[in-house]
Protein backbone atom coordinates (compact mmCIF):
# COMPACT_ATOMS: atom_id res chain seq x y z
CA UNK A 1 0.00 0.00 0.00
CA UNK A 2 1.31 3.53 -1.24
CA UNK A 3 1.77 6.09 2.07
CA UNK A 4 0.80 9.55 2.30
CA UNK A 5 3.34 11.72 4.67
CA UNK A 6 1.75 14.77 6.26
CA UNK A 7 4.42 16.62 7.34
CA UNK A 8 4.87 20.09 9.10
CA UNK A 9 6.74 22.49 11.63
CA UNK A 10 3.58 22.95 13.22
CA UNK A 11 0.50 20.78 13.79
CA UNK A 12 0.50 19.43 10.81
CA UNK A 13 -3.64 20.21 10.42
CA UNK A 14 -2.78 22.13 7.53
CA UNK A 15 -1.07 19.97 5.17
CA UNK A 16 -3.03 16.80 6.48
CA UNK A 17 -6.68 18.51 5.75
CA UNK A 18 -5.37 19.34 2.09
CA UNK A 19 -3.56 16.33 1.55
CA UNK A 20 -6.33 14.14 2.62
CA UNK A 21 -8.71 16.14 0.76
CA UNK A 22 -6.73 16.04 -2.95
CA UNK A 23 -6.37 12.03 -1.97
CA UNK A 24 -10.00 11.66 -1.59
CA UNK A 25 -10.72 12.08 -4.94
CA UNK A 26 -8.73 8.94 -5.90
CA UNK A 27 -10.27 5.50 -5.29
CA UNK A 28 -7.69 3.91 -3.64
CA UNK A 29 -6.44 2.86 -0.32
CA UNK A 30 -3.21 4.62 1.32
CA UNK A 31 -1.30 4.54 4.92
CA UNK A 32 -1.56 7.68 6.10
CA UNK A 33 1.55 9.09 8.39
CA UNK A 34 1.34 12.56 10.10
CA UNK A 35 4.55 14.18 11.85
CA UNK A 36 4.42 17.62 13.59
CA UNK A 37 6.74 19.77 14.86
CA UNK A 38 9.70 18.85 12.47
CA UNK A 39 11.59 22.02 13.33
CA UNK A 40 14.99 20.81 12.94
CA UNK A 41 17.63 19.57 10.40
CA UNK A 42 18.32 16.78 13.07
CA UNK A 43 14.60 15.71 13.36
CA UNK A 44 13.92 15.76 8.72
CA UNK A 45 16.34 13.52 8.97
CA UNK A 46 15.05 11.37 10.79
CA UNK A 47 11.83 11.92 8.49
CA UNK A 48 13.69 11.31 5.69
CA UNK A 49 14.67 7.55 6.87
CA UNK A 50 10.96 7.00 7.65
CA UNK A 51 9.74 7.61 4.35
CA UNK A 52 12.93 6.06 2.67
CA UNK A 53 11.69 3.01 5.04
CA UNK A 54 7.77 3.25 3.59
CA UNK A 55 9.09 3.19 0.28
CA UNK A 56 11.40 0.00 0.57
CA UNK A 57 8.62 -1.72 2.44
CA UNK A 58 5.90 -1.18 -0.06
CA UNK A 59 8.00 -0.33 -3.45
CA UNK A 60 6.01 2.47 -4.05
CA UNK A 61 7.62 6.53 -3.56
CA UNK A 62 5.47 7.49 -1.18
CA UNK A 63 3.61 10.78 -1.33
CA UNK A 64 5.11 13.66 0.65
CA UNK A 65 2.59 16.85 1.25
CA UNK A 66 4.47 19.56 4.21
CA UNK A 67 4.47 22.77 4.98
CA UNK A 68 7.46 23.91 6.27
CA UNK A 69 8.59 27.13 6.84
CA UNK A 70 12.22 26.86 7.66
CA UNK A 71 13.75 26.95 4.66
CA UNK A 72 16.73 24.73 5.41
CA UNK A 73 14.05 22.17 6.73
CA UNK A 74 11.60 22.16 3.79
CA UNK A 75 14.87 21.39 1.88
CA UNK A 76 15.36 18.65 3.29
CA UNK A 77 11.87 17.37 3.16
CA UNK A 78 11.80 18.31 -0.47
CA UNK A 79 14.99 15.81 -1.31
CA UNK A 80 13.41 12.65 -0.10
CA UNK A 81 12.96 9.36 -2.01
CA UNK A 82 8.96 10.66 -1.99
CA UNK A 83 6.93 12.53 -4.64
CA UNK A 84 6.99 15.87 -2.40
CA UNK A 85 4.59 18.65 -2.61
CA UNK A 86 5.20 22.01 -0.90
CA UNK A 87 1.85 23.74 -0.43
CA UNK A 88 3.58 26.58 0.60
CA UNK A 89 5.87 26.79 -2.51
CA UNK A 90 2.49 26.19 -4.80
CA UNK A 91 0.33 28.78 -3.71
CA UNK A 92 2.54 31.48 -1.85
CA UNK A 93 4.46 33.35 -4.98
CA UNK A 94 0.90 33.45 -6.77
CA UNK A 95 -1.05 35.24 -3.96
CA UNK A 96 1.80 37.62 -3.50
CA UNK A 97 1.48 38.68 -7.07
CA UNK A 98 -1.93 39.29 -6.33
CA UNK A 99 -2.02 41.21 -3.22
CA UNK A 100 1.16 43.01 -4.36
CA UNK A 101 2.64 42.03 -0.76
CA UNK A 102 5.22 39.89 0.23
CA UNK A 103 4.60 37.13 2.46
CA UNK A 104 5.74 37.29 6.29
CA UNK A 105 5.51 33.72 7.34
CA UNK A 106 5.12 33.13 10.96
CA UNK A 107 5.34 29.77 12.72
CA UNK A 108 2.30 28.35 14.20
CA UNK A 109 0.11 31.39 13.43
CA UNK A 110 -2.53 29.23 12.21
CA UNK A 111 -3.50 26.58 14.95
CA UNK A 112 -1.92 27.49 18.08
CA UNK A 113 -3.10 28.84 22.14
CA UNK A 114 -2.03 32.25 20.33
CA UNK A 115 -4.55 32.75 17.14
CA UNK A 116 -7.14 35.09 17.41
CA UNK A 117 -10.09 32.87 18.11
CA UNK A 118 -8.02 30.49 20.52
CA UNK A 119 -9.93 32.09 23.65
CA UNK A 120 -13.69 32.27 21.50
CA UNK A 121 -13.25 28.81 20.48
CA UNK A 122 -12.00 27.32 24.11
CA UNK A 123 -15.31 29.24 25.68
CA UNK A 124 -17.34 27.70 23.47
CA UNK A 125 -16.45 24.00 24.09
CA UNK A 126 -17.02 24.52 27.49
CA UNK A 127 -20.70 25.84 27.18
CA UNK A 128 -21.23 23.57 24.92
CA UNK A 129 -20.23 21.07 27.52
CA UNK A 130 -21.87 22.83 30.31
CA UNK A 131 -25.11 23.11 28.23
CA UNK A 132 -25.24 19.39 26.65
CA UNK A 133 -28.43 17.34 27.12
CA UNK A 134 -30.40 20.34 27.95
CA UNK A 135 -28.60 20.83 31.55
CA UNK A 136 -28.30 23.89 32.36
CA UNK A 137 -31.27 25.41 30.91
CA UNK A 138 -30.75 28.91 32.53
CA UNK A 139 -27.89 29.92 30.12
CA UNK A 140 -29.60 29.61 26.53
CA UNK A 141 -29.75 33.60 26.32
CA UNK A 142 -26.06 32.83 25.67
CA UNK A 143 -26.49 30.42 23.26
CA UNK A 144 -25.84 31.16 19.33
CA UNK A 145 -27.70 27.99 18.35
CA UNK A 146 -30.17 25.23 20.44
CA UNK A 147 -29.92 21.59 18.42
CA UNK A 148 -32.74 19.86 19.43
CA UNK A 149 -33.43 16.30 18.56
CA UNK A 150 -34.40 12.61 20.36
CA UNK A 151 -31.49 10.98 21.99
CA UNK A 152 -28.84 9.60 19.86
CA UNK A 153 -29.70 11.43 16.85
CA UNK A 154 -26.16 13.58 17.01
CA UNK A 155 -26.86 16.53 19.19
CA UNK A 156 -23.46 16.44 20.97
CA UNK A 157 -20.97 15.77 18.49
CA UNK A 158 -22.13 18.61 15.97
CA UNK A 159 -22.97 20.89 19.49
CA UNK A 160 -18.94 20.37 20.21
CA UNK A 161 -17.69 20.37 16.49
CA UNK A 162 -19.43 23.78 16.47
CA UNK A 163 -17.98 24.73 19.27
CA UNK A 164 -13.66 23.72 18.39
CA UNK A 165 -14.19 24.36 14.62
CA UNK A 166 -16.31 27.30 14.55
CA UNK A 167 -16.41 29.12 18.23
CA UNK A 168 -19.97 28.74 18.31
CA UNK A 169 -22.41 28.59 21.61
CA UNK A 170 -23.95 25.63 20.49
CA UNK A 171 -26.38 24.19 23.76
CA UNK A 172 -28.89 20.57 22.69
CA UNK A 173 -31.96 19.52 24.40
CA UNK A 174 -33.11 16.03 23.78
CA UNK A 175 -36.73 15.46 23.05
CA UNK A 176 -37.25 12.21 25.62
CA UNK A 177 -40.60 9.96 25.89
CA UNK A 178 -41.59 11.97 29.14
CA UNK A 179 -41.76 15.18 26.91
CA UNK A 180 -44.00 13.94 24.87
CA UNK A 181 -46.75 12.18 26.58
CA UNK A 182 -49.96 11.94 24.73
CA UNK A 183 -48.40 14.36 22.18
CA UNK A 184 -45.16 16.27 21.89
CA UNK A 185 -45.36 19.95 22.37
CA UNK A 186 -42.37 22.35 22.41
CA UNK A 187 -41.34 22.89 26.30
CA UNK A 188 -41.53 26.84 26.91
CA UNK A 189 -38.19 27.31 27.82
CA UNK A 190 -37.43 26.31 23.96
CA UNK A 191 -40.51 28.61 22.94
CA UNK A 192 -38.90 31.39 24.93
CA UNK A 193 -35.78 30.81 22.23
CA UNK A 194 -37.61 29.11 19.13
CA UNK A 195 -35.35 31.51 16.90
CA UNK A 196 -32.62 29.38 17.87
CA UNK A 197 -33.29 26.29 17.42
CA UNK A 198 -32.33 24.11 14.94
CA UNK A 199 -33.52 20.09 14.84
CA UNK A 200 -31.93 17.30 13.89
CA UNK A 201 -33.74 14.06 12.80
CA UNK A 202 -32.40 10.29 11.69
CA UNK A 203 -33.81 7.42 10.16
CA UNK A 204 -35.89 5.06 12.61
CA UNK A 205 -33.71 2.24 11.38
CA UNK A 206 -30.20 3.76 11.89
CA UNK A 207 -31.60 5.11 15.43
CA UNK A 208 -32.53 1.63 16.23
CA UNK A 209 -29.25 0.55 15.12
CA UNK A 210 -27.58 3.30 17.03
CA UNK A 211 -29.32 2.81 20.43
CA UNK A 212 -29.09 -1.04 20.29
CA UNK A 213 -25.06 -1.11 20.58
CA UNK A 214 -25.56 1.56 24.01
CA UNK A 215 -29.02 -0.64 25.13
CA UNK A 216 -29.58 -3.65 23.49
CA UNK A 217 -32.67 -5.63 23.61
CA UNK A 218 -34.45 -2.61 25.28
CA UNK A 219 -37.72 -0.50 24.92
CA UNK A 220 -35.46 2.49 23.94
CA UNK A 221 -33.89 1.04 21.24
CA UNK A 222 -36.90 -0.63 19.92
CA UNK A 223 -37.61 0.55 16.55
CA UNK A 224 -41.51 0.60 17.55
CA UNK A 225 -39.93 3.29 20.13
CA UNK A 226 -37.80 5.45 17.21
CA UNK A 227 -40.66 5.46 14.64
CA UNK A 228 -42.87 6.51 17.78
CA UNK A 229 -40.23 9.62 18.88
CA UNK A 230 -39.07 10.13 15.47
CA UNK A 231 -42.97 11.09 14.08
CA UNK A 232 -43.46 13.12 17.09
CA UNK A 233 -40.29 14.99 16.93
CA UNK A 234 -41.06 15.94 12.96
CA UNK A 235 -44.29 17.06 13.48
CA UNK A 236 -43.14 19.45 16.20
CA UNK A 237 -40.32 20.63 13.84
CA UNK A 238 -42.78 21.25 10.74
CA UNK A 239 -45.82 22.88 13.05
CA UNK A 240 -43.57 25.46 14.36
CA UNK A 241 -41.58 25.76 11.34
CA UNK A 242 -38.81 24.84 12.95
CA UNK A 243 -35.28 24.12 10.56
CA UNK A 244 -33.93 20.56 10.50
CA UNK A 245 -32.14 18.08 9.07
CA UNK A 246 -31.43 14.23 8.69
CA UNK A 247 -28.12 13.00 10.07
CA UNK A 248 -28.89 10.09 8.99
CA UNK A 249 -25.96 9.82 5.73
CA UNK A 250 -24.13 13.27 7.49
CA UNK A 251 -20.59 13.04 8.93
CA UNK A 252 -20.71 15.74 11.86
CA UNK A 253 -18.37 18.29 9.59
CA UNK A 254 -20.94 17.69 6.66
CA UNK A 255 -24.06 18.41 9.26
CA UNK A 256 -22.30 21.33 10.79
CA UNK A 257 -21.46 22.89 7.34
CA UNK A 258 -25.28 22.61 6.18
CA UNK A 259 -26.48 23.92 9.88
CA UNK A 260 -24.22 26.94 9.11
CA UNK A 261 -25.36 27.67 5.18
CA UNK A 262 -28.97 27.75 6.22
CA UNK A 263 -28.80 29.64 9.15
CA UNK A 264 -26.36 31.92 8.20
CA UNK A 265 -24.41 32.03 11.44
CA UNK A 266 -20.49 33.78 11.33
CA UNK A 267 -17.93 31.50 11.67
CA UNK A 268 -15.47 32.47 14.29
CA UNK A 269 -12.32 30.81 13.52
CA UNK A 270 -10.42 33.26 11.41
Amino acid sequence: MRTAFYISDGTAITSEVFGHALLSMFPMEFEHVTIPFVETEQHAKRVLKQIKGAFDESGERPLVFYTILNAEVARFIGSSVGINYNFLDQFVAPVEKVLGLPAKPQKHRTHSMHEQTYDIRIEAVNYALANDDGSNLKDYKEADIILVGVSRSGKTPTSLYLALQYGIKAANYPFTEEDMGDVLKLPPILKRYKDKLFGLTITADRLHAIRSERRPNSRYASKQQCRMELREVENVYRKEKIPFLSSTKFSVEEISAKILAETGLKRKKY
